[in-house]
């Protein structure tokens, strides 16, 4: 069952995921390194990352302390 989401959805999406990689990147970290820090599957990293997952704030909270940020810097995005 997929779920179709509007344009501003996917853009939301988008830019939440270019964030995370964005720290991910600064933190020299692989997805696969950060799965492990998170306990969160590289996959959903990855899909994450490209705006394919509706990120559930539980997981967003992981990713943001694996990457020792706030979950404020991470949704820091011009909407």
């Amino acid at each position: 069952m997929e779920t179709s989401y509007t344009i501003e959805d996917k853009e939301l999406l988008q830019k939440v995921g270019e964030r995370i990689r964005h720290f991910r990147i600064e933190a020299g970290l692989s997805q696969e390194k950060l799965s492990f820090e998170c306990n969160l599957d590289r996959t959903y990293i990855g899909s994450v990352e490209r705006g394919e997952r509706n990120i559930a704030l539980i997981n967003l909270n992981k990713l943001a302390k694996a990457l020792n940020v706030s979950i404020s810097e991470l949704l820091e995005i011009e909407i």
